[in-house]
């Protein structure tokens, strides 16, 4: 499927979906007594998104890609910080939100990784990259391989 806009992403949808549910979470009172760990937190939930907008925005695939991993960074940090919540004593009745949390950075991470490895097996340089003869040429070849996918249906037809 090919996504037009940023917003129809998947993973940047499950990426909000992320921000926001750490948003919530550090809008708790315990984050008074550590509001290094609160900003940190956000700022990283909020850079998983903003990465796959910003790297899809850019037009290449190699700046797309760095992006990504940018954001696969960010959801690691994400990660790193409910990981010292979940040690802090005072976060011992959030056990349950931090774990649904780390998950979901989890999914993420893993999403986006796999969206890089199809891009690093990709010959496409980027929108940026496409002029009007590079349009034609890819609809030549997704039709000439439709044609042979039809002959070859049916010749085992026969």
């Amino acid at each position: 499927m090919k996504y037009n806009r940023f917003e129809e992403l998947p993973v940047w949808q499950d990426a909000i979906e992320l921000a926001v549910r750490v948003f919530a979470f550090t809008a708790k009172p315990v984050f008074k007594q550590y509001p290094g760990i609160r900003d940190q937190i956000e700022r990283a939930a909020l850079s998983v998104s903003n990465n796959i907008a910003e790297g899809f925005e850019r037009g290449t695939t190699n700046e797309l890609l760095h992006f990504l991993y940018i954001s696969r960074g960010s959801c690691g940090e994400t990660r790193s910080v409910l990981c010292v919540c979940e040690l802090l004593p005072s976060f011992g009745s959030f056990r349950s939100e931090i774990l649904d949390l780390k998950t979901r950075a989890e999914s993420i991470s893993r999403q986006l990784r796999a969206w890089c490895d199809s891009l690093q097996n990709s010959d496409i340089r980027g929108p940026r990259y496409l002029t009007e003869k590079t349009r034609r040429q890819s609809k030549e070849a997704k039709e000439r391989d439709e044609f042979l996918k039809e002959l070859e249906q049916m010749r085992i037809r026969k």
